[in-house]
């Protein structure tokens, strides 16, 4: 350590009023301690850290004001003080009433004293506030990781782009607005225009169209540039004579403007194979649809299943839940999925069936089924509509199936009716309350209520009669 040159001269003069503002002043915090680690004195460069309540230090062992892990720094910090070496700085945690820890960085320095009353081998400990260093390189970790975040972010949106942009079956063509060059093309396009030319990225559009198409897409891509919208386009390349669709729509970059082009061939008698249009969005509405969506047979084997679906039975993949029954996940008893196929074959559609569906897990969730039979040629199938309906079921819904009043006052009977008089008619009310339940999930379907609720029909018939719910004639009996 380098000191001043000639201290006596210098400041041999001061005060030891002056020398301790001097201290105080150094620093955010100094303290004074004995020999033994004992905090004597403490000043305060700043209001921030003496408002906290840190002058109740004094008094106290030094090693005790610290976290646990910082301990070995202060007792590091007394040895230095007393072998005389350059002091250095070392960074504690002081527990705070606050709940974040106070960070501080230290020095000590061991002081003589001239005077009889002070006893020997005393240190001043220099502090520095490090909360606002703290503060910025929690800032910085916060940056790192949102920065981190947003960096994975964008890989798993450019896969998922690279994945449909590769996987389309109509032919992609990304090109710039300014030079109409293609910058990126998928492999349905290569494959749609091999015949043209071997490499189209770098190349300008259109080409390898006759002239009509050219002029056709020409006018396209003015329209797209002036209006953001523009018509399909059917042209024919100039080789093959094949017939393509052109569609097109614009698209903004940080870099400018870009031109989308789809490509779908046409077949020779002149339907389209696979050009985009209603028929096409629906059924990509339908696998990105927040509601569920099956297909099965008329045996209830699903053929296919939305990403809803599968998110909902908690599988990872469609090929996981293809061909396996949809019983396996749906109802409360195992019978509803035969309620709904006996039902759907004889009027040919469900809506609002109420029933739950069981994840792989076992996790039951309530939900609504609307479903359909739909017959094409000899092959036919069955649609369904699953809709999550257990968090949107409020208090006012539940209490208009709760058990009636009766059932609030049995208590009230304690003490005056014989407790199996109290059993019994409450077990009749619930009895009669899963009868009526079964005949509304079943549309009063009187055979199918009696396979859900495990009992014959005649048994179901007495009971019906017993509680006077025999007077509706059931779609079975009819």
């Amino acid at each position: 350590m380098i000191g001043f040159a000639q201290p006596s001269q210098s400041i041999g003069h001061l005060t030891t009023e002056s020398v301790g503002k001097l201290i105080a002043a150094a620093a955010d915090v100094s303290l004074v301690v004995d020999a033994n680690g004992v905090i004597c004195d403490m000043a305060f460069g700043s209001d921030s850290l003496k408002n906290l309540g840190y002058d109740r230090w004094i008094g106290q062992p030094w090693i005790q004001t610290v976290t646990k892990e910082s301990r070995p720094k202060i007792e590091a910090l007394l040895r230095d003080a007393d072998s005389q070496v350059t002091p250095r700085w070392r960074q504690v945690n002081h527990p705070s009433d606050s709940g974040a820890d106070l960070p501080l960085s230290y020095c000590a320095v061991r002081v003589e004293s001239d005077s009889a009353d002070v006893s020997p081998g005393r240190s001043v400990v220099y502090g520095r506030d490090l909360r606002a260093v703290a503060a910025m390189q929690q800032s910085l970790i916060d940056a790192q990781q949102a920065s981190l975040h947003e960096h994975w972010r964008l890989r798993d949106a450019q896969s998922r782009y690279r994945h449909l942009f590769d996987g389309s079956s109509e032919g992609m063509l990304i090109i710039d607005g300014m030079s109409q060059k293609i910058t990126e093309a998928n492999p349905a396009a290569h494959s749609l225009l091999a015949d043209v030319t071997r490499k189209l990225v770098g190349a300008s559009f259109p080409l390898g169209l006759d002239d009509p198409g050219t002029e056709a897409v020409q006018g396209m891509l003015g329209s797209l540039r002036a209006t953001g919208k523009a018509d399909d386009v059917r042209v024919h390349l100039a080789d093959s004579g094949a017939e393509l669709w052109v569609c097109g729509s614009m698209l903004r970059q940080e870099s400018g403007m870009v031109t989308v082009l789809r490509l779908s061939r046409v077949v020779p008698d002149g339907a389209v194979l696979s050009r985009p249009g209603a028929h096409s969005l629906l059924v990509k509405l339908m696998q990105s649809a927040p509601d569920a969506m099956v297909i099965t047979d008329l045996d209830g084997a699903v053929v296919s299943a939305n990403e809803s679906f599968v998110q909902l039975v908690q599988l990872a993949s469609e090929e996981q839940v293809r061909g396996e029954s949809l019983g396996r996940w749906l109802g409360r008893t195992g019978v509803e999925l035969n309620v709904l196929i006996s039902t759907l074959r004889q009027r040919g559609s469900v809506r609002l069936f109420p029933t739950t569906l069981r994840s792989d897990q076992g996790t039951p969730n309530d939900v609504e089924i609307s479903a359909a039979m739909v017959a094409d040629g000899e092959q036919s199938c069955l649609g369904f509509t699953i809709r999550d309906v257990s968090r949107r079921l409020s208090d006012d819904v539940r209490a208009a199936k709760e058990l009636p009043r009766s059932v609030g006052q049995l208590s009230e009977l304690v003490g005056r009716v014989p407790m199996k008089d109290i059993v019994g008619e409450t077990t009749d009310l619930i009895e009669q309350l899963c009868i009526e339940a079964a005949l509304e999930l079943t549309r009063d379907n009187r055979a199918a209520a009696a396979e859900m609720l495990g009992l014959s029909r005649q048994s179901l018939y007495v009971k019906l009669r017993r509680y006077g719910l025999s007077d509706t004639t059931s779609e079975g009996d009819k």
